[in-house]
């Protein structure tokens, strides 16, 4: 499939589509290959690709994050809130890469197969 036909099976932009397979070639699950008879594959099989590997891959900040820097923050307290308030959210981001560590992409191929029957 083409980027394009990929974007328009799920509803997006085909930008957004290769931006996303240029950050799974980065990281070594994808190769792809430009022109004609082109495409992007699997580098490793589906067993050994993890969730967390492709969510590692995609985002490059974690889901949760203080949305202001505690340097800009004047209020000794507020500080305090702000800091326990990131190490909160990076224990948060930490237990979502663990829990997407234990699903392969094998596993979501297969589960969605067996949904569509």
């Amino acid at each position: 499939m083409t980027s394009e036909e990929i974007a328009e099976s799920i509803d997006t932009n085909p930008v957004v589509v290769r931006r996303i397979l240029s950050s799974l070639q980065d990281a070594g699950l994808v190769s792809s290959q430009k022109g004609p008879t082109g495409g992007s594959r699997l580098a490793q099989t589906a067993k050994k690709i993890s969730l967390a590997d492709i969510y590692q891959a995609i985002e490059k900040k974690p889901v949760f994050q203080v949305p202001y820097s505690s340097a800009k923050v004047k209020s000794g307290h507020a500080k305090k809130v702000a800091s326990a308030v990131k190490d909160v959210f990076r224990s948060a981001d930490e237990a979502v890469v663990a829990e997407l560590s234990g699903m392969s992409l094998s596993q979501i191929v297969k589960h969605t197969v067996r949904g569509k029957k």
